[in-house]
């Protein structure tokens, strides 16, 4: 039996009782891989993101293991949701354009103190600010730095376009902003280098692919090394008491972990490993989020229908992007149909081997998102189910 059908096994077991569709977590992977991270980033802490899990239940457990501190949220609305259950260093990655929130952030002394909120423009204070109302609460502010690569003077871009911050000296202007402004308080500062954390440099059958990745990446990671320390110290000149400086992501940990200039690193993906993380040499984990959809059709030799499946993630439209059929092994989309909406044909020879009721385990392709089709995370210990634990959804939070 390989390994996998030996998962299969304990999959089905654990969850003889009950009905798919639905989504499990197997603990010792999610462990492993956690162990994992830790050991990538070397002694510096990992700051969960949270829209890698989408599960409070699945936070907690993860920052009560050494290594593990803080939360990196990706809305307003859900910073001050985690800081309310008790999350006490929530860092909002993203600028956001949610008055409310920032009118209650700005009311709550313990929010503003649990809650740091990223600008990379002076507009967004100025948002801020008129959103106070009443409150006079400091914000608690971070900069995040734009990590792309430029080449040939700029005519080439290869990055996330995110913050327009880019070279030690308007970063500073931004930072001396901040301090400037009563009722701001300037704590940290962050770059994601998506580039390099985000895109695999080993796809199958792609081999010149995957050495162009691997040479872009390389520079990449030496660019911004550079440009990170010289901003960082730009920054500290204006903000002595910076209290962190964040980096890196799944596929970089290890890399960005190593910069003196970092002192904590993020990542979340690396910790349920959806499909976008098979294609990496820096580091390899054990596949811990999956979702299961019954047969419920037989339409001839070679092919089964399961109900529904159709989850795309996010990103540009691609193959990449789709689920995929992971057990039992040699399952693959009919071309013509795909995942479906309602339902999926599934092709080859282990098709025949499939009853009516049967499940079919797939893997999401990107991390977080498959809880926004589940409203509960099934927990699987060696082959029992030891939990049932709600995703955001189902304590009926859909934040995006």
């Amino acid at each position: 039996m390989t390994p996998r059908a030996a998962d299969r096994a304990r999959y089905d077991r654990a969850t003889a009782r009950l009905d798919a569709p639905l989504a499990v977590v197997d603990l010792d992977a999610f462990d492993a891989n956690a162990d994992d991270l830790v050991r990538r980033a070397g002694g510096k802490p990992i700051r969960v993101a949270s829209k890698s899990l989408r599960c409070r239940a699945l936070l907690e457990r993860v920052l009560a293991r050494p290594g593990f501190a803080g939360v990196m949220s990706f809305t307003l609305e859900e910073s001050l949701w985690l800081a309310r259950s008790g999350f006490d260093d929530v860092l909002l990655a993203y600028p956001s354009a949610d008055r409310a929130g920032f009118a209650e952030l700005t009311a709550d002394a313990e929010l503003a103190r649990s809650v740091t909120v990223v600008v990379d423009d002076a507009a967004q204070l100025d948002l801020i600010e008129a959103a106070r109302g009443n409150g006079r609460e400091v914000v608690r502010v971070c900069l995040e730095l734009d990590t792309s690569l430029r080449l040939l003077g700029g005519r080439i871009r290869i990055g996330a376009l995110r913050s327009p911050l880019r070279g030690p000296a308007e970063v500073a202007e931004l930072a001396r902003s901040v301090a400037r402004r009563p009722g701001f308080r300037l704590v940290g500062l962050m770059a994601y280098e998506g580039h390099v954390a985000g895109v695999g440099d080993a796809v199958a059958g792609r081999p010149v692919r995957s050495r162009a990745v691997r040479l872009m990446q390389s520079v990449a990671r030496r660019e911004l090394a550079e440009r990170r320390a010289a901003v960082v110290a730009a920054v500290r000149a204006v903000a002595p008491d910076l209290e962190f400086v964040n980096g890196g992501g799944t596929g970089s940990v290890q890399y960005t972990a190593a910069e003196d200039a970092v002192t904590e690193v993020a990542a979340g993906s690396g910790l349920y490993v959806p499909r976008l993380f098979d294609d990496y040499t820096s580091f390899s984990g054990r596949p811990a989020a999956l979702f299961a959809q019954p047969v419920v059709r037989r339409p001839g030799v070679g092919v089964v229908t399961v109900l529904g499946g159709g989850y795309p993630a996010s990103g540009a439209a691609g193959r990449d992007r789709l689920p995929v059929p992971y057990l039992p092994e040699g399952l693959r989309y009919d071309p013509m149909e795909g995942p479906g909406e309602v339902q999926t044909p599934l092709l080859g020879a282990a098709a025949d081997d499939l009853l009516i009721g049967d499940k079919v385990w797939f893997r999401h392709a990107k991390a977080g998102e498959l809880c926004e089709r589940f409203d509960r995370l099934h927990l699987v210990e060696g082959d029992r189910v030891t939990a049932a634990v709600p995703t955001y959804r189902g304590e009926g939070r859909t934040f995006l």
